[in-house]
């Protein structure tokens, strides 16, 4: 074993390979010292511990069940998705889909889908809450196959070989619980350096016909290979691991035809750019979004993800691609799962009664946006926003007039979205060319491999050396500055306005690195890295030159490059690979009492009730703050240096909605109490909550949207928060809400936002019968709710209209005070 002093002095090495690059034995060495107690008990050369079997789609039993849901609705042609959604509904399927559908006529918008999915996944920084919340269950192992992935909590700054060594001591004793629970439970664990989520399922889980769950809202990247993979909060993903059906309103379908075939510099991100520019964050909310069309099978498999990855910047429930054997035959085969390939192919070439992996002929869509590939030019989105979209060849002119920087610092290449081989590869086609002409990045360059097996396969083929040659730094294969895990190197201040190009999916104020003023602007991983060269906002990659040291301009040619390795993916370091999942009953699961990291979980409090023991109406509620304008799950519970917290509920409340803007004051952070001070937001609730005041939160439109993070739901409900009014929500963050025992509710009249301030008292009027109806599985669909506005100022009372979206098992959690609550019961 090595010593500190010697595990420093490796560490200090500069050279150009990275740690990886080590030899075997002093790579593990180094690795097992700082990680201590978080190291794989084997080290299998296979890239994943699992059995091939148990990551192969149950095809029997699904289309078993399809061909029970045709009987239930004869006359219906089904889309692909609803195929794989309704087969999983299993011994639900007569309750779900005639349910509250005008036996079956309207099922879409309509109907309460129980549905028994095949696997969860979970990144670290949400698996901490979920594990938390299924150890109370007590049950000896998950009941489906389960994975956790470390790469939310490796902050990138100075290159893998130093930032993963340092994070992972820093994160040890998360690392600790994480590994110590999945060995009890028998989850797979990826240890911090195997890869990003997304990008490890989609190289070892996801597979034509699957139905998971990840709690992380961009999961729906496995659609790329034919998959519904949605996003959830722990909450959701506990109710799959104790085997329970997970409740879904059951989507519309927007189809979007792909014609014509990407050429140039037009890549795969640039469909859902567009897309995203059309439809906006809200536009795909209440939809799965299905792509077909002959320009379909110009993607490839990475390719397709991509573009379902993206598709949660749209509020879309899941996106997903028809199995298509030329591209996914290869992906299947080259990571060593021919054997899914073989039974995918089989059952797409049935009949199409039979026909699990292709939309029935005549399936219908809700709504059909048509987009031509041919045609498709590169686009920029942002900044702040990812559905801010602007064709490259109009960039220019959108910089000038928005006074956008005209220089920018660092260009990021990488990510979930986009750190596949085709991506490094044609990214890399790109830096041989400007190292031909004697050019260097005049902006910071950096790289993110999405994964072990990513980064093992560009090391052998060269492209890493021609990365690092260029003086680009080569981040761990984690999440990183993607969701503010950056430590930024170049003395840009807190507050100063700047600019950064990334490949990245997500582009909200201070997302990246906590500068609410650095303008992010999202483009495909080839354009980022041509832009950097440049270092400039203005510049055209297709039209303009650059000065070289000869006098020469030069003009980058299109990017070239292979959706897969000649040689086959490299199996990389097996000290990466994840543990077996294989539950030990007699395994501890490693909490300090102590710790301010990790701390057990209460069960929080019951619905107040009536004196007949019926739910209530609240009363005598206050305002505690009235947002202004956008206010994303970033917004509610901050991500960055917060992200050690995730699993300490206590401590992570401290950043409850901390990034909110005051409509009444218009400061950020700030909330009056009713003698007028100022508070913090966070001081505020904890300061009602001690004094037993009840208070809700009022907001405006899509409410929660962004990351599905479950703590914007518990931070709230653990300092007091039972409602929350707006005007619209957004998908995951709705659900969560109801898990935990809050309720959402919206205005019938959006306008009617404008009559409610901070430190109003509200009260409630049928809210308690729709709860007491609701868990009677009676129809509360047209029950009308009120609230009750008594003004602070004055004491004038309005009234207000309220809409709510429960069910019958949603009613059952908030009256229980949390879905975990319920589960518990029903347990006893």
């Amino acid at each position: 074993m090595l010593t500190a002093k010697q595990t420093r002095t490796a560490l200090s090495l500069r050279r150009a390979s990275s740690l990886f690059a080590l030899p075997s034995a002093l790579r593990v060495a180094i690795y097992s010292n700082v990680r201590g107690f978080a190291t794989p008990a084997s080290q299998p050369a296979t890239p994943t511990a699992s059995s091939l079997e148990s990551r192969t789609p149950p095809y029997t039993k699904l289309l078993r069940n399809l061909h029970d849901v045709r009987k239930l609705l004869p006359s219906r042609a089904f889309t692909l998705a609803e195929k794989i959604l309704y087969s999983h509904l299993g011994e639900n399927a007569e309750e779900s889909l005639l349910q509250g559908t005008s036996n079956g006529r309207d099922v879409r918008g309509k109907a309460t889908l129980k549905l028994l999915v095949d696997r969860v996944a979970m990144q670290d920084a949400s698996a901490q809450m979920a594990l938390l919340q299924f150890m109370t269950c007590r049950l000896p192992s998950t009941a489906v196959p389960s994975s956790i992935h470390c790469d939310h909590m490796i902050v990138g700054e100075r290159g893998a070989e130093l930032d993963l060594p340092n994070s992972i001591e820093g994160n040890k004793e998360v690392y600790d619980f994480l590994e110590s629970a999945s060995k009890k439970y028998g989850i797979e664990f990826w240890p911090p350096g195997a890869g990003i989520i997304h990008q490890t399922v989609l190289e070892n889980y996801s597979a034509p016909g699957l139905m998971m769950l990840g709690t992380d809202s961009h999961t729906p990247n496995a659609g790329g290979l034919g998959a519904i993979a949605i996003g959830v909060g722990g909450a959701d993903a506990v109710d799959a691991m104790v085997g329970a059906a997970w409740e879904l309103k059951a989507p519309k379908i927007l189809g979007v035809k792909l014609e014509g075939q990407l050429s140039g510099w037009a890549s795969p991100k640039d469909i859902i750019m567009s897309l995203a520019g059309q439809l906006t964050v809200r536009g795909g909310t209440g939809y799965i979004i299905e792509y077909f069309g002959e320009g379909v099978k110009s993607l490839s498999s990475t390719g397709m993800a991509t573009v379902c990855n993206m598709g949660a910047e749209v509020g879309a429930t899941t996106s997903i691609f028809p199995y298509t054997p030329s591209s996914h035959d290869p992906y299947l085969y080259a990571t060593h799962r021919g054997a899914i390939a073989t039974q995918a192919n089989a059952i797409w070439h049935s009949p199409g009664a039979h026909n699990l992996l292709r939309p029935d002929e005549g399936a219908e869509y809700d709504q059909v946006i048509v987009m031509d590939l041919t045609k498709l030019e590169p686009h920029i989105n942002g900044p702040f926003t990812p559905d801010l979209s602007t064709p490259l060849s109009l960039f220019k002119d959108a910089v000038k007039a928005n006074s956008w920087p005209e220089t920018f610092g660092a260009g990021l290449i990488g990510s979930c979205t986009n750190s596949s081989y085709e991506d490094m590869t044609r990214s890399e086609s790109l830096v041989k060319q400007a190292k031909a002409a004697g050019l260097q990045p005049r902006a910071d360059f950096f790289v993110t491999p999405g994964s072990e097996q990513i980064r093992a396969t560009v090391d052998r083929d060269g492209i890493l050396s021609s990365f690092e040659d260029s003086g680009s730094i080569v981040l761990a294969n984690a999440c990183g500055p993607c969701i503010g895990q950056w430590s930024r190197t170049d003395e840009v201040k807190k507050g100063e306005s700047n600019a950064i190009f990334s490949s990245y999916n997500r582009n909200f104020p201070g997302r990246n690195d906590g500068n609410r003023k650095t303008m992010n602007f999202l483009a495909s991983p080839e354009l980022v890295t041509a832009m950097s060269y440049a270092g400039s906002t203005t510049f055209n990659p297709l039209t303009d030159t650059l000065p070289t040291p000869s006098g020469t301009p030069f003009r980058f040619q299109p990017p070239v490059g292979q959706d897969l390795p000649s040689l086959g993916f490299a199996s990389g370091n097996p000290v990466f690979a994840p543990s077996a999942a294989a539950p030990d009953a007699s395994a501890p699961v490693v909490v300090s009492p102590t710790s301010t990291r990790l701390a057990l979980l209460e069960p929080f409090d019951a619905w107040p009730t009536s004196a007949s023991g019926t739910p209530a109406d609240l009363t005598s509620q206050r305002v505690l703050i009235k947002v202004k304008g956008q206010c994303t799950t970033d917004t509610i519970s901050a991500a960055g240096p917060w992200l050690k917290y995730k699993g300490h509920l206590p401590n992570i409340s401290e950043n409850t909605l901390i990034g909110a803007v005051n409509a009444d004051t218009g400061n950020t952070n700030e909330a009056l109490d009713l003698d007028g001070s100022s508070h913090t937001i966070p001081e505020l609730a904890k300061k009602w909550k001690a004094e037993g005041q009840g208070w809700i939160v009022v907001a405006e439109g899509n409410y929660g949207e962004g990351s599905a993070r479950e703590h914007a739901a518990l931070q709230p409900r653990y300092l007091g928060c039972r409602v929350i009014v707006t005007k619209s929500f957004a998908r995951i963050h709705e659900t969560n809400l109801k898990k935990q025992g809050i309720v959402p509710l919206t205005f019938a009249n959006e306008s009617d936002y404008d009559l409610v301030n901070g430190g109003d008292e509200v009260s409630t009027e049928g809210l308690g019968g729709v709860l007491a109806k609701g868990m009677k599985g009676e129809d509360i669909s047209t029950m009308k709710i009120g609230l009750l506005i008594k003004k602070k100022e004055d004491g004038e009372v309005k009234r207000v209209e309220l809409k709510h979206q429960l069910s019958r098992d949603q009613c059952a959690f908030v009256f229980k005070g949390s879905a975990l609550n319920l589960l518990a019961a029903r347990g006893q």
